[in-house]
């Protein structure tokens, strides 16, 4: 299908942007890690050993190991052309795989592929370890991206002056460097946190006993055999589940990720402002049209942007952090269908990604538009004032700057200059005021 008959923007319009997700997320992405799970669990029985398995080559687990690593989209197509009669999904996957075994001369031990299991120790393993790679390799790159260029921003322009705005309303300067700091410091704190979370995946059997296992082969641990398989995939077993993973840990790993677009949300409409401001140019490319309508308008679409796909991702992620823990009694089956959007998210998180990335190489500073607001606000250094004063046992410092700076004229520097040699002060404290400026007013900046 031509992507422009695409319902969804993320596989029409964004489908370049997104398509880095495809292997984890699409439905080609989900059935290949269906295979890789239970491929590997027959290899990890087979170790134990099963008496049934204890003949089979181990040669053999490299030939079974290429059935996923080698997997296409033709052996996808057939699993699904298996699906159509089975009407089920996972059950299609074992199918395809006794299949290979045939080829392989194995058939003998076919009966062994999907032993024990439901189809949820398959999904509930497969979908958390496609979800783990999908953020290791497709968004935490992104997202170190963005924090990278934060921090070199916040360093390029630690020195610069910038008035700084509380309620909108001009308040004491502050460094723009450190305010792309303030971003960049939000961001490390959640990435720590999200970093930090378990991949929890659920492997215990039809309701989470391991019934058909312990019936079986009673005399097999198969809590360590499933503690010690799931960790080898790199995820982090639940023990004690129902049919299906409870998904907790998945739910916080989705507020984590809400965290983190709430921020650049925050950072996209500041950004925006000080474009607006015009403490910002951005660079055109040649070719591109700002307005239809105003040939003169270079608009902050990339933050837009950025902002409105945020805005998307987080109304899911919402609703799968708040849906996904619920499920009646030992199971039912609403996970399921929304298990399959875990990638929706995603896609519109990294759309915004690389349009704030995009938006960032734009900027060019204006310093002089920031420098002119400085120096039309010369009240900003009322505070600065008042300080000294309260410091030198002045009587009543904030209120004597209160009827200064409430006056209706604008307060410039003159008007500074002029209330300062006013006071019934020393010399020495008088210069010592008249040495701030709003331009130097701006604290220090911890390290």
């Amino acid at each position: 299908m031509n992507s422009i008959h695409a319902i969804s923007p993320i596989d029409g319009r964004y489908t370049n942007a997104t398509k880095d997700l495809s292997p984890y997320f699409s439905e080609f992405g989900l059935i290949h890690y269906r295979v890789k799970v239970e491929i590997e669990y027959f290899i990890a029985i087979c170790e134990l050993p099963l008496p049934q398995l204890a003949k089979i080559n181990k040669k053999e687990f490299e030939n079974l190991r290429l059935i996923y690593e080698n997997f296409s989209e033709s052996d996808a197509l057939k699993i699904k052309d298996i699906e159509k009669t089975t009407n089920h999904d996972v059950k299609a996957v074992e199918y395809f795989i006794k299949a290979k075994f045939e080829s392989l001369g194995l058939s003998e031990f076919s009966e062994f592929i999907h032993f024990g299991l439901t189809s949820q120790d398959i999904n509930n393993t497969a979908i958390p370890l496609s979800f783990k790679d999908g953020l290791e390799f497709a968004i935490f790159p992104k997202l170190n991206d963005v924090l990278y260029k934060l921090e070199e921003y916040s360093n390029t322009w630690q020195s610069i002056s910038l008035l700084a705005r509380t309620h909108g309303q001009p308040a004491s300067p502050t460094s723009l460097g450190k305010e792309f700091r303030v971003f960049a410091e939000r961001l490390k704190v959640q990435f720590e946190g999200l970093f930090s979370m378990k991949n929890s995946a659920k492997f215990g059997g039809a309701t989470g006993n391991f019934n058909a296992h312990f019936i079986a082969f009673p005399d097999v641990n198969w809590f360590d055999f499933a503690n010690k398989f799931v960790a080898n995939l790199g995820l982090s077993r639940s023990k004690h589940t129902t049919q299906i993973e409870h998904y907790d840990n998945l739910a916080a790993q989705f507020d984590a990720l809400k965290r983190i677009n709430t921020i650049l949300i925050d950072l996209n409409r500041d950004i925006w402002q000080y474009i607006s401001l015009g403490y910002f140019k951005q660079k055109i490319k040649k070719g591109e049209i700002g307005s239809s309508a105003m040939p003169h308008k270079v608009n902050p679409i990339d933050f837009e942007n950025s902002e409105g796909n945020l805005g998307i991702a987080n109304a899911i992620l919402e609703h799968l952090s708040a849906k996904l823990p619920i499920s009646r009694l030992q199971r039912d089956l609403t996970d399921s269908t929304v298990l399959r959007n875990i990638g929706v998210p995603l896609a519109h998180q990294l759309i915004a990604l690389k349009s704030i990335l995009k938006g960032l190489d734009k900027l060019e500073l204006n310093e002089v538009a920031i420098k002119q607001d400085l120096d039309e606000n010369w009240a900003v250094v009322a505070e600065a004032i008042q300080t000294v004063l309260r410091r030198e046992g002045f009587p009543k410092p904030y209120e004597a700057l209160l009827d200064l700076t409430r006056k209706n004229e604008k307060i410039t520097q003159k008007a500074i200059v002029n209330f300062i040699d006013n006071l019934d002060i020393g010399a020495k404290i008088k210069f010592e005021l008249k040495q701030i400026t709003p331009f130097n007013y701006v604290g220090r900046i911890e390290d």
